[in-house]
């Protein structure tokens, strides 16, 4: 007969226990309330959805990633949440459905079928901010300026912020006219930067064009790839030329606010290319080989929504965060109550408790342990005191 240990969990489930669980929430906290200084108003979308509603637009990664099952009032299939982005999206469009500009703020869990990359939860808690209703790349530079202020609110400096746009290879694939089925063997390619791959499936496609294709591989580094990516696609490519300008007027802003930003530009990075219609961007920093934060412009996801937005936004994983932390250990700061039945204590510990205070019921007669004063009483007034060791005994 097979042993079944109960306290084991799935793979890429974890629990969070209480001092890392305190630091997370306040890190939450820490971040929402940077986000509202900002003008970013907090939403609380649903853990599940239809899947019509929750996967829409997003491709077919996010399908695969999706947790399903079985409405057992409608009948109909329920999703629960691989990604808030859609969800954000669509109370944008419907539920809100402001005019003008509308600046909205999440955090919350997320489930995944399976890990996204090899040392990823598959329950992460997604955190972010979106920006609806401006097209302008004003819009995009505040959207990126957020996210590495949260990266910096979170105690992570030294950041690489990675820059690419998804109007440069949407302009130079253009000129291929590929099939779908071959745009998404170049696509997988260009993302594994596989020249080899390229060359088989780009067979039969016109040489000039095919090397275009191709050059998207080496066109990451400095400020130079955009001088380079103007000088080849110039004449050959000029519909890529705007996601150039827009990357160096991008690039330029972000540098006027923050002059050691270190910018690196990824002409094949496209992450989300399926829904971004722009700019993508990334943060990383030392010690971390996956992007800690990402987003883009994603125009037009809530249409099917019945409103069609401006839309750029960007999210991170809190646990992913908090793993870059330091980890302090930290003595807990605690008084300790007699376990006693008098009106003038239980004044005294709501009155502590409303000024922030830990108060801690010493059930047992003993202080507990995580305890470093006491309360005592002294001439009818119930005073706090440090806690000697006798006093633990």
């Amino acid at each position: 007969m097979t042993r079944v240990d109960h306290w084991q969990l799935p793979d890429g489930m974890e629990e969070i226990l209480p001092g890392q669980a305190e630091a997370v929430e306040t890190l939450r906290r820490a971040l929402l309330d940077v986000y509202r200084s900002w003008g970013y108003r907090l939403v609380i979308p649903p853990l599940m959805e239809f899947t019509e509603s929750l996967l829409v637009g997003l491709g077919e990664d996010l399908d695969l990633l999706t947790f399903k099952l079985t409405d057992q009032f409608s009948g109909r299939t329920l999703g629960i949440r691989a990604d808030i982005t859609t969800q954000v999206a669509r109370i944008d469009a419907h539920s809100l459905a402001e005019d003008g500009v509308t600046r909205l703020c999440y955090a919350g869990s997320t489930l995944h079928t399976r890990p996204k990359s090899l040392m990823a939860s598959r329950s992460p808690i997604q955190l972010g901010a979106e920006l609806y209703g401006d097209d302008s790349l004003g819009a995009d530079v505040e959207i990126v300026r957020l996210m590495l202020a949260t990266l910096e609110t979170a105690g992570l400096f030294g950041i690489t912020l990675d820059l690419g746009h998804v109007g440069i290879y949407e302009a130079v694939l253009a000129t291929a006219g590929l099939s779908p089925e071959q745009e998404a063997t170049v696509f997988d390619a260009l993302q594994r930067k596989s020249v080899p791959d390229l060359n088989l499936a780009l067979v039969g496609i016109e040489p000039d064009i095919a090397a275009l294709i191709i050059a998207l591989v080496d066109l990451h580094g400095d400020e130079t790839v955009l001088e380079a990516a103007r000088s080849l696609f110039a004449e050959t490519v000029p519909g890529a030329l705007t996601g150039i300008d827009a990357l160096e007027e991008v690039a330029y802003h972000l540098r006027r606010q923050s002059p050691e930003l270190d910018i690196y530009f990824d002409l094949s990075e496209l992450r989300g290319y399926h829904y971004h219609t722009g700019l993508v961007f990334a943060a990383y920093v030392s010690g971390c080989g996956q992007a800690l934060a990402n987003g883009g412009r994603y125009n037009d996801v809530g249409a099917v929504f019945g409103r069609a937005r401006p839309a750029t936004g960007f999210a991170t994983d809190l646990k992913s965060l908090m793993a870059m932390l330091p980890t302090i250990a930290t003595k807990q700061q605690a008084i300790s109550m007699p376990n006693a039945d008098d009106p003038a204590l239980n004044l005294r510990v709501r009155e502590l408790r409303a000024e922030g205070e830990v108060v801690i019921d010493c059930l047992s007669g003993s202080p507990d342990p995580q305890c470093d004063r006491h309360l005592v009483e002294h001439d009818g007034h119930w005073q706090v005191k440090p806690l000697s060791l006798k006093d633990s005994d």
